[in-house]
């Protein structure tokens, strides 16, 4: 994964809560053993219309939303079924951060494992923000992985919080793969040691 440190990018606000993990990525687009492509289908049932052309009334096919890098969103985001494709689509679509007031659990955590920082802020604080990207056209969020804070180049500063564990992870690309991968020495050490190196386990008969 692509490691975080501090982000700078423009917010788009979806003011809707609950917003389930079907809806981000809809089920008839998880066939695709990648994890790159998700990011044409994000939020496919809200973007297009039943005929395939895209809906203007939709916030993010606002052409002031373009590039977009910082989603808003309500409480609750990414419930529902546990596809790690949600935070994989959100990526693929250009998103770094999303900013809401809670997230589910398998979500929140499948974020951080892919480069996706999730901050959780005050519903207080979520509404001020969602104000001024809905008023200031190319309005823009600072993402600080070190400080731990969310603020713009006005007067708007918040601070969140993060595991530290998951925050050194996220500072350093370490996803779970790239963690084991730090312990190759022993683990070839290991499978030396009991022979799996040269050994070939095969079925009884």
């Amino acid at each position: 994964m692509e490691r975080f440190t501090k982000h700078t990018g423009i917010t788009v606000a979806l003011d809707r809560q609950n917003i389930d993990t079907d809806q981000i990525i809809p089920k008839q687009f998880l066939k695709r053993i990648e994890r790159t492509g998700y990011g044409e289908f994000l939020f496919y049932d809200w973007r297009f219309r039943s005929d395939g052309r895209l809906d203007s009334d939709f916030v993010l096919n606002e052409p002031r939303y373009s590039g977009a890098s910082v989603l808003i969103a309500g409480s609750n985001f990414g419930c529902g079924s546990s596809r790690e494709h949600a935070p994989w689509s959100l990526l693929d679509y250009g998103f770094r951060v999303v900013i809401a007031a809670g997230f589910a659990d398998i979500f929140y955590n499948n974020s951080l494992k892919n480069g996706l920082l999730p901050v959780v802020l005050t519903t207080d604080e979520i509404r001020e923000i969602t104000v001024r990207s809905n008023e200031r056209p190319g309005y823009q969020l600072m993402a600080d992985l070190e400080s731990q804070t969310v603020s713009d180049t006005d007067s708007f500063s918040a601070k969140f919080e993060i595991d530290a564990f998951r925050k050194h992870c996220l500072a350093n690309a370490l996803d779970d793969i790239a963690l084991t991968l730090q312990h190759e020495s022993k683990i070839d050490d290991f499978e030396r040691r009991i022979g799996l190196s040269t050994k070939v386990y095969m079925p009884q008969a």
